[in-house]
């Protein structure tokens, strides 16, 4: 069984320890049996940023035994004031790193990471609203504060709060597929994939009142994947300018309605690759993405693989 290793610092938040647990705990197969064993690690009793103590369960020597190592946010400590990290963390991340072990952070914890070293010229996401202090801390990261999440193969790093839940459940998708994924997020009643990046919950003025917004729209566009769908079809259908509806797309997801559009034909794409003994040509075709060259290319830029290795190995683990 997958031991995923929680480890827990000062100034925890206890949403992103909580969400860790609740996850991966239940994650299960077909035959209901558990896919993760969770333990939950720390140096002794951690004073949470809410105000309370939690014991975890097992001291730091538990994570030796860790297949993934999970660090959840913080709001206080040096990791977050000024890029220190006490020793025994330190060592006990650096000896995750040297076993193999994935590490993954949930938003503010990235300074943990970055403190460790961990994330030296590699892309990392955590909070929009900690950019600065963190950015600054740690300039030698390539920080991405617009995305949900990043999966940087051995490292992957998330934005706030709820963004640990997606990151988490891509982390369940990844290793399980799909259809496991999806009976976690229905346990949880959480979405299993949410459009866009955090740049969408960024604070900003409210759009003023009057008309209505894209949804109904981007439903309207989910159910013709597989038809060429233009910006200016889809401002008619919402009875909107192709500016103003551009501008409430992009206010309402993050993203304007053509890297909208595109995500979800190659998640489209992803989904019939896992479920479905469907040619690429035809899976393609299925999502909007016209031909095989252009699913190939997406799906490289996406996740990095081709459309027949990611089929091989959903299909496995799935």
């Amino acid at each position: 069984m997958h031991v995923v290793g929680v480890l827990v610092c000062d100034g925890v938040v206890p949403f992103d320890l909580g969400v860790i647990p609740q996850v991966f705990g239940t994650a299960r197969d077909e035959a209901g049996n558990h896919l993760y064993e969770v333990v939950v690690c720390g140096a002794g009793p951690v004073l949470t940023e809410a105000g309370f103590t939690v014991t975890p369960a097992f001291g730091l020597d538990e994570l030796a035994r860790a297949d993934t190592v999970i660090v959840p946010g913080i709001h206080s400590g040096g990791p977050v004031t000024d890029g220190t990290l006490p020793s025994d963390v330190r060592d006990t991340l650096l000896a995750a790193v040297a076993r193999g072990a994935r590490i993954v952070s949930i938003c503010t914890a990235a300074s943990v990471l970055a403190a460790a070293g961990l994330l030296d010229g590699r892309p990392a996401a955590t909070h929009w609203a900690w950019a600065k202090r963190i950015g600054g801390l740690y300039p030698q990261v390539n920080w991405d504060f617009d995305v949900l999440f990043v999966d940087d193969g051995d490292v992957l790093t998330s934005a706030g709060v709820g963004a640990g839940v997606d990151l988490c459940l891509h982390i369940v998708r990844t290793d399980h597929g799909a259809d496991v994924a999806n009976r976690v997020a229905r346990r949880c009643v959480v979405p299993p994939w949410r459009d866009g990046g955090q740049a969408q919950f960024i604070e900003r003025p409210v759009p003023a009142a009057g008309g209505a917004g894209t949804e109904a729209t981007r439903t309207w566009v989910l159910e013709r994947l597989a038809e060429p769908v233009s910006l200016e079809e889809m401002a008619g259908h919402a009875r909107m300018s192709v500016r103003t509806f551009t501008r409430r797309f992009r206010d309402e997801t993050g993203l304007s309605p053509r890297q909208w559009l595109l995500r979800q034909r190659v998640e489209h794409a992803r989904i019939l690759l896992e479920s479905t003994d469907l040619g690429v040509d035809a899976v393609a075709r299925r999502a909007g993405l016209g031909s095989a060259t252009a699913l190939r290319q997406h799906l490289h830029a996406t996740i990095g693989v081709a459309p027949s290795a990611y089929r091989r190995t959903f299909r496995h683990t799935g």
